[in-house]
Parts: C-alpha cells; structure tokens; sequence
C-alpha cells in the first residue's frame, strides 16, 4: 500500500485539488511501483483521472456519445497503462503524456468502432468499450466523476468556449502541452499561445473552476 505518510488521492479524487500532474505525487507513485508497490499505479491513477474524465468529456464526438462515455474512457485508459505500467520509463515523456497517448488511442479506436457500427446497423445500446476486469475502485471513481458538481460546471463552461479557446484548454490545460507545440498546431507563436492561455486560465479560475485547468 501508499504509505500513510504520503497524501493519497485514492479515497477521493478531488478534481479541486492540485494540478493532476504534480511532478511530487506522481514522481512518489512511479518510484513506489518501481520499488515493488504493485498498489501504487491504481493511487497514482486516482490522482490523475478527473484530468482523464475532464478531456473526454470535451473530445467524445456527439455521435459516439450513446456508446461512450468519459467514465468508460477513464476505465479503459487505466486497463491499458496498468498493463503497460512496468514498461514505462520516468526518464522519458511525463505520465500524464504517456496517459494521453493511451486515451487518444482509446478514442480513435473508438471512432473506428462507431463507423462499422452505423455501417452494420447495430443497435443504439452497442457499447464500443468492452470493459473487463477493471478494480471497483475504478468504477467507483468513474462515477463519482460522472456525478460531480465540479465537473459538471467545467462542462457548462466549456460549452460557453470559442473553438480556440477549448483548444486551449485541451492542449496547454489537460495535456499539459509546451505551448511551442500548441502554437504550431493552432498556427500561432508561442508568445500568443502563452498570453492566451494565461487570460484565459484566469477567467476559469476566477469563475471557481477545478484547478485540472492549471499547468
């Protein structure tokens, strides 16, 4: 088990609480697994999951929304990384990187499922994710998410958003981007992309917003 000593996030995942890439909590977990604490990914997993649950809710495509679910995306990313875990290298791209790559993945998958399931005339109750053997602990923390008063606000607010400015959000904010990276992909310079985000940030923030939007 975490160390009692440590602040764990397992127990409540509070996506009011500090930024879900913490270098120091994540750094904590990854070192726990390394040394044999086979519990430690499914705390450091809590810990990032509201960031998960947040960037889902903004990327399902309509059409995909009755056969996903961010809390199915939330279970699925962890039933990958978890297998994928002891691989992972603390040398190389930060987790919460490496978590994204695993959820786009998740997602396009998804996209792909949802076209053979209009093509083949399937069902409207078809779940594209099959989940299985995901920890209870998990399902419990995808749906408390689901039910969240924090993250039903962030949603509201991001409906409210130009396309832009949800860009923002989803690259410097949740995935945690270098905003050279962001600039090149909205067309900016990274300057624009830095001042952007700082207004915007504020603007969230101020509006009493999970703090998952700070990076």
């Amino acid at each position: 088990m975490v160390p009692a000593s440590h602040p764990s996030a397992q127990d409540n995942p509070d996506p009011k609480g500090p930024h879900p890439d913490d270098s120091g909590a994540t750094q904590f977990w990854v070192r726990a697994y390394k040394d044999g604490d086979r519990s430690a990914f499914e705390s450091l997993y809590t810990h990032l999951a509201p960031t998960i649950f947040a960037w889902s809710s903004m990327r399902i495509r309509p059409s995909l929304r009755g056969q996903v679910d961010p809390g199915d995306v939330v279970q699925e990313v962890f039933l990958r990384a978890f297998k994928g875990f002891p691989d992972f290298d603390p040398d190389g791209p930060s987790i919460r990187a490496w978590l994204f790559r695993i959820a786009k993945n998740v997602l396009l998958e998804a996209g792909r499922a949802g076209q053979k399931h209009w093509v083949a005339g399937a069902g409207s109750n078809t779940r594209f994710l099959q989940l299985k053997g995901v920890p209870d602990s998990i399902t419990a923390i995808s749906v408390r998410l689901a039910r969240d008063e924090n993250m039903a606000a962030f949603n509201k607010a991001i409906e409210a958003l130009k396309d832009e400015e949800r860009a923002l959000v989803i690259h410097c904010g949740l995935e945690g981007m270098l905003h050279a990276e962001v600039a090149e992909r909205l067309g900016l310079n990274s300057e624009a992309v830095t001042k952007r985000w700082q207004r915007l940030r504020k603007k969230l923030v101020e509006q009493g917003l999970p703090q998952i939007l700070i990076t």
